[in-house]
């Protein structure tokens, strides 16, 4: 099946932007190329030449390589080696993580069936002095039998007090880890994370005292020492245990999830790339001013009149410097007031820009006020729905385009608009149908040609898809973004000379049509097509870095190079674009993504640098030949 394509990124904030198809084709190219993938849980962990380890969230949930797994009777050999105190204690402390408690569990009265006190040793700080090497071998040996047969009876207090006496004979990891297994049942997480750590320490590979501290330190709440412990015992397993790594996928959303919110509490509010606002406004129709904010109409700029127009005169420019003027400009041009027949415009600018910002209560409520005051003014229907879809509200989107087309059925932007709603929702049919309505009312619009090409090649119509895009070239041959897009459905069939080409006419309308305010999107597509074609990194980093030079704020551009560096290995380097991308972030789903990214690449330093073993398996495991 080919990665899936994006809606173009021109209708709304909430369409599905150019980074999918983006993070798509280098998700493939890894998967192809590199040594070794494994995907668990949707998330893949790549282990790449450098011995680089990151984890891409992929829609696909099995690798192209094929997962290494131990056959059946491998895996029965695994298991008969296995200690039964540890099969035990792990059973029990799943079953407590399972069911988390709200305080320490209360044991259950029970007889344990052990030895005769009389055969099990006293055992204290001073006697033990007294025995030899081989007595401390035998009675530890004993006592954790008893502390075994304790803790199967779930009789935790006296488990722990059998495991104490037999690590003061003999401080063995397991005897700690078996320690660890009653504190866990007894949800005492502190004393879990002092006994595991203890073990750890005696022995830096113990599997299940990782998964132990890891669980015990994701109830307190330390997500960051729970994924570093948990990625450190996937590595160990050689990725073979599906609950770790599931785990791992769970701590990054948990971790992510609860750090944006943090972020966005105290984030003030800040327009996204230049590239980004002006893919939104332009997908809607130019139109005219309203008679009476035209240029050649002086009004006083400390006038709500005035600023409103001065607003739209910074918008004209089409300039990414005048976007921040403009949006201050429609805000004072409310504080004002006085704005007469002009106030429901007023409010949809704001309302624009405010959602632009990611303030999207404020937003619905200045595009619910321009509603009110002039229901004919569909385009703030257009931008509500948009808002909703992009708030996870679909069925109040879809009200909207209703209204917005009692309002105007001819209006050929809520068609368009709303073929990206049914596009996001999988609806290709019915996207295409209401793509095709906004190109029959309005031929010069194009963008709607643009997506009705991606969605047919999204419906497996390639030759249709590409008919529609030739035309697109013949009718706006001076437009760049139909070079752009035509060149990324030729690039997901592999036609990377082709694409290539596309990109180099896209970049260059684009510098003699856009000199202010260029489209960096082409510039990442060349960047991704050579890096997939050639792995020409160098070449692909200096697109990456031209793009950044145009717009600083381009998301793509940020996440693109991160991602490249992480495929070099350069994963310092990468974490600190990785962090630009969250500080760029808008809403809180991009925020969470990009926080899982960043804080995947710093377990990935973490371990490298209090596991160098593990370090030097990770380079190991690049060598494809290494790998049983």
């Amino acid at each position: 099946m080919a990665p899936t394509l994006p809606s173009t990124p021109m209708a709304t904030p909430v369409v599905v932007r150019p980074n999918s198809s983006l993070w798509d084709r280098v998700t493939t190219w890894v998967s192809e190329n590199k040594a070794i993938v494994y995907t668990i849980a949707g998330v893949a962990v790549v282990v790449t030449g450098a011995g680089a380890v990151y984890y891409l969230r992929t829609s696909s949930s099995d690798s192209k390589d094929g997962t290494p797994r131990l056959s059946k009777k491998e895996r029965r050999k695994q298991k008969q080696v296995e200690r039964e105190a540890e099969a035990e204690a792990e059973k029990a402390a799943a079953a407590a993580a399972k069911q988390p408690q709200t305080g320490p569990a209360q044991p259950k009265p029970a007889t344990v069936a052990s030895e005769p006190s009389d055969e099990l040793p006293e055992i204290d700080e001073t006697t033990v002095l007294s025995l030899s090497d081989q007595e401390r071998k035998e009675y530890s040996a004993r006592l954790k039998e008893a502390g075994n047969k304790a803790y199967g009876a779930k009789d935790f207090s006296k488990a722990i007090e059998l495991y104490s006496k037999a690590i003061l004979c003999k401080p063995d990891p397991v005897y700690y880890s078996n320690r660890a297994a009653c504190y866990n049942a007894l949800a005492d997480w502190d004393k879990v994370v002092e006994d595991t750590t203890a073990a750890i320490g005696l022995d830096p590979e113990y599997i299940k005292a990782l998964n132990r501290r890891a669980n015990a330190y994701d109830h307190l709440g330390k997500y960051s020492e729970a994924l570093l412990d948990f990625t450190a015992s996937c590595i160990i397993d050689g990725f073979r245990n599906e609950q770790s790594a599931q785990a791992v996928e769970r701590l990054l959303k948990k971790f992510a999830d609860s750090r944006a919110k943090e972020i966005l509490a105290s984030k003030p509010p800040k327009l996204p790339s230049a590239t980004f606002v002006s893919n939104y406004l332009q997908s809607f129709r130019p139109k005219p001013r309203p008679a009476g904010l035209e240029d050649s109409v002086e009004i006083p700029e400390d006038t709500g009149k005035g600023l409103l127009q001065l607003g739209l005169k910074h918008l004209d420019n089409k300039a990414g410097s005048g976007y921040e003027p403009a949006a201050k400009a429609f805000e004072n041009a409310l504080e004002h007031g006085d704005l007469g027949e002009f106030e429901a415009l007023a409010y949809n600018m704001r309302g624009t820009f405010r959602c632009l910002k990611g303030n999207h209560e404020d937003a619905l409520s200045d595009l619910s006020k321009s509603i009110e005051l002039d229901p004919a003014m569909t385009q703030s229907y257009i931008k509500r729905a948009s808002m909703n879809l992009e708030l996870g509200a679909p069925e109040k989107a879809e009200e909207d385009f209703e209204k917005a087309l009692q309002q105007n059925e001819a209006d050929p932007d809520i068609y368009y608009h709303r073929a990206q709603l049914h596009f996001i929702k999988g609806a290709f049919p019915e996207a295409s149908k209401d793509y095709q309505k906004s190109i029959d009312l309005d031929p010069d619009f194009i963008f709607s040609h643009i997506q009705l090409g991606v969605t047919q090649y999204k419906m497996g119509s390639i030759a249709s898809s590409m008919a529609t895009f030739r035309r697109c070239m013949k009718k706006f041959d001076k437009v760049p973004d139909v070079y752009n897009y035509y060149g990324e459905i030729l690039l997901d069939q592999s036609k990377y000379q082709e694409a290539i080409d596309k990109f180099d006419m896209a970049i260059e309308l684009e510098k003699e049509t856009k000199p202010m305010c260029m489209n960096v999107l082409p510039l990442i597509n060349k960047s991704l097509a050579l890096f997939q074609w050639k792995q020409d990194f160098a070449e692909a980093e200096k697109l990456c870095e031209k793009a950044l030079i145009i717009d600083p704020e381009c998301d793509i551009a940020v996440a693109t190079m991160a991602q490249l560096l992480l495929q070099q290995g350069k994963v310092t380097e990468a974490l600190k674009y990785f962090e630009r991308t969250a500080e760029l972030a808008r809403t809180e789903g991009e925020l969470v993504n990009a926080l899982s990214y960043a804080e995947a690449t710093r377990t990935q330093i973490q371990v490298q640098e209090k596991y160098p073993k593990l370090a030097s398996k990770l380079s190991g495991a690049g060598n494809p030949g290494m790998m049983r």
